[in-house]
């Protein structure tokens, strides 16, 4: 049974309207909001043979989700955006919070390799790190939010924030 939903605007909320659009029906979010944490995600696994990239991980900025549609050449950016509106509310919290804990970490990562004083080759592998076992964690959390999964806060063992990471990797 679809239910028909109209966004401010008069845009078109409806089940099949939002699949379409590939906006997830039911939670009304979509995972290309995640795109702008996996680039970074990406240059950061190409340092070990691309360091130039160096620069690039440092520019990277966060964006909220309505910022990022804003930007974006996602067709159905207002869509995206009219959606979100909508999103309940607990999902959505759950899902800016693992946001917020992902750009944590990312800027953990910035911070690292701003501040760092061993030899570059050793900083890349401990950004590497953080990136596997902090951040694609919590971008797994992040689309399981974004396709229906359980409202939830993401596990123990990801969520200790990535400077615990940090601080290990430097004792």
């Amino acid at each position: 049974m679809e239910i028909e939903a109209q966004a401010p605007g008069d845009l078109d909320l409806s089940i099949g309207r939002l699949a379409a659009a590939n906006i997830h029906p039911e939670t009304r979010l979509a995972t290309d909001y995640l795109n702008h944490f996996n680039e970074v995600v990406m240059l950061i696994d190409m340092l070990p043979m691309m360091p130039e990239c160096l620069g690039d991980v440092l520019a990277w900025r966060p964006r909220s989700y309505v910022e990022h549609f804003r930007a974006s050449k996602f067709k159905e950016r207002d869509l995206a955006i009219a959606a979100y509106d909508t999103v309940n509310p607990d999902r959505r919290a759950a899902l800016e919070n693992t946001v917020r804990m992902v750009e944590l970490a990312l800027a953990s990562v910035q911070r690292m390799i701003e501040s760092s004083e061993a030899p570059m080759a050793e900083t890349i592998e401990r950004v590497g790190f953080v990136a596997e076992h902090q951040i694609r964690p919590l971008l797994e959390h992040a689309s399981g939010l974004i396709n229906g999964g359980p409202v939830s806060a993401p596990e123990p063992d990801d969520a200790h924030g990535a400077q615990t990471v940090i601080d290990a990797l430097f004792d």
